[in-house]
């Protein structure tokens, strides 16, 4: 097992805040006082998870420059005032960042016992499955 470091555990917590503050900003009518430090806490966490090094690697590779540009565009618009705009740009950017990611997280969700059961259902599987991998592939 992997030892966790101070700094992986405080990025930890500043991210699943980033992700409380985010939440909150967003069930408040988009408050952008809240979407600002939610996105400022996210990408402070995610930064101390993972290293300045890697983080500046994986936001900066050539193929992702297009949804980095849109991710922190977003942050940026939100910061300005406009926090609907901002948060569909970071969604937007979110999605291309990391669906790469995406039938990963899927496929491990399928094994989580409720919430596979949940992703199993007739409507809720097909579009499941268009995100993830077939579930017969390993």
């Amino acid at each position: 097992m992997l030892p966790v470091t101070d700094f992986q555990k405080i990025g930890v917590g500043l991210a699943g805040f980033g992700i409380a503050f985010l939440f909150l900003g967003v069930i408040l009518f988009f408050d952008k006082g809240l979407l600002a430090i939610g996105n400022i806490l996210f990408v402070c966490g995610l930064t101390f998870v993972i290293g300045l090094e890697r983080t500046s690697r994986f936001f900066f590779q050539r193929h992702k420059l297009r949804g980095t540009a849109a991710f922190f565009g977003g942050i940026s618009v939100v910061l300005l005032g406009w926090p609907v705009i901002g948060m569909v740009l970071e969604m937007y950017g979110f999605f291309l960042l990391f669906s790469g990611f995406l039938p990963v997280a899927v496929n491990f969700l399928r094994r989580v016992p409720v919430i596979g059961l949940f992703m199993n259902f007739p409507g809720i599987s097909y579009f499941v499955g268009l995100i993830g991998e077939p579930q017969g592939m390993v």
